[in-house]
């Protein structure tokens, strides 16, 4: 199949994935961008899933990609004078601050260490050590929906605990 007749079949459906996501009704760019990636990456297609399929998913991801970069570029650009004063404000601590925060830490880590042993080491892993799900299953030598199932319950937990923070 040549590139003209990718186009042709699918031109209506990758704009459609392209308004969805990003809530524009044309991008071009956007288009062509998805056309060449299909372009060079023709090579790479596995005949697992729909050849359409596979140009749906480059479509929304680069969809994703440009809004992921255009919310970057107006966060960048849009810095008021409030904002700033605010961010300024805000990092001026005070002794009163630093006991607050000291005294809720200490809250916070006693909670942690009374928990029973394997909810505390998915708190550990999950949330204090950024693990993905995966990884901490793999650590834990345990099924995937147990870790999750103990995150949950660990949560739920420690939500009881710390409520007078809330």
């Amino acid at each position: 199949m040549n590139l003209n007749e990718i186009i042709k079949n699918n031109k209506h459906n990758v704009k459609n994935i392209i308004k969805l996501i990003t809530r524009e009704e044309v991008n071009e760019d956007l288009e062509q961008e998805v056309y060449i990636k299909v372009w060079k990456n023709a090579e790479k297609y596995k005949e697992q899933g729909s050849f359409s399929g596979w140009i749906k998913t480059i479509a929304k991801n680069v969809s994703k990609d440009y809004l992921k970069s255009s919310y970057r570029k107006k966060q960048d650009l849009t810095t008021s004078d409030d904002n700033v004063l605010m961010l300024v404000k805000d990092n001026k601590s005070t002794p009163e601050k630093k006991l607050l925060q000291t005294e809720r830490q200490k809250q916070i880590t006693k909670a942690i260490e009374e928990l029973k042993p394997k909810f505390k080491d998915v708190i550990l892993l999950c949330e204090i050590e950024g693990l993905s799900y995966e990884e901490c299953s793999i650590k834990l030598k345990c099924p995937l929906g147990t870790v999750k199932s103990r995150l949950y319950n660990a949560k739920k937990e420690l939500s009881e605990k710390l409520e007078n923070l809330m």
